[in-house]
């Protein structure tokens, strides 16, 4: 009998940090226009959606551990009854729960949780390009938060000009040079482009140095569209 005590004291002792460090996401939309939220994550793989108009507000819920997190902005969606249908920027698979990722050109909030020394690693990514701008913000855990709100979209170059948003350079022309994908690569005068106007967001693929942001594990966050 205290064989099995224990063994049920262990695994409820390794479960415990699991239930704490869950993390609370609050998504608000602050643009003038409707936008329809998504995010998903691929481990353990999860995902989903929502209409917000604008001043609207929605709280998911992550698990602790989760990887290959983000969360971002559909625009010019039109959805059925069966949520089927697409969006202009970001649109998953013409669903509205979306359980991949979204299709550029959409700006990116990042995240993965519980890792390494029990923190979470958080970033805005223009890789995919952008859409609109973005605020991701603890809401707890007392470390800083990010933002990338510039006119990118107004401003953004000829080359990489996309309906309802800019595109990153690797989505344009797909080479090394620009995707990083063979090896290592630096900036480019097109990602510079982006890096001057949120210079806390990634820009290229490699961009981490300056562009990879922590909190304690078990902190909550908010993720602000046009903040």
């Amino acid at each position: 009998m205290a064989t099995s005590t224990n063994a049920a004291l262990c695994f409820f002792l390794f479960l415990l940090p699991l239930s704490i460090n869950a993390a609370t996401f609050q998504i608000v939309n602050r643009c003038s226009f409707t936008v329809w939220a998504a995010w998903a994550t691929t481990g353990p793989r999860a995902g989903g959606g929502n209409r917000l108009n604008s001043g609207q507000s929605w709280t998911i819920n992550i698990n602790a551990g989760a990887t290959g997190g983000r969360i971002w902005a559909r625009t010019g969606c039109s959805f059925d009854g069966n949520g089927r249908g697409s969006c202009q920027t970001g649109d998953c698979g013409g669903v509205l729960q979306c359980q991949g990722y979204g299709r550029a050109p959409n700006t990116l909030a990042e995240f993965a949780l519980n890792q390494f020394q029990n923190l979470d690693f958080f970033d805005i990514s223009n890789v995919d390009g952008y859409n609109v701008g973005l605020d991701f913000s603890p809401t707890s855990g007392g470390c800083r938060g990010i933002r990338c709100a510039a006119n990118i979209v107004g401003e953004c170059p000829a080359q990489l000009r996309a309906p309802g948003g800019c595109n990153n350079p690797c989505t344009v022309f797909g080479t090394q040079r620009y995707c990083c994908t063979n090896g290592p690569c630096g900036p480019t005068e097109l990602s510079e482009f982006f890096k001057t106007r949120c210079p806390d967001a990634y820009s290229y693929p490699q961009d981490d140095a300056t562009s990879t942001f922590t909190c304690p594990g078990g902190t909550n966050y908010r993720v602000t569209f046009c903040p």
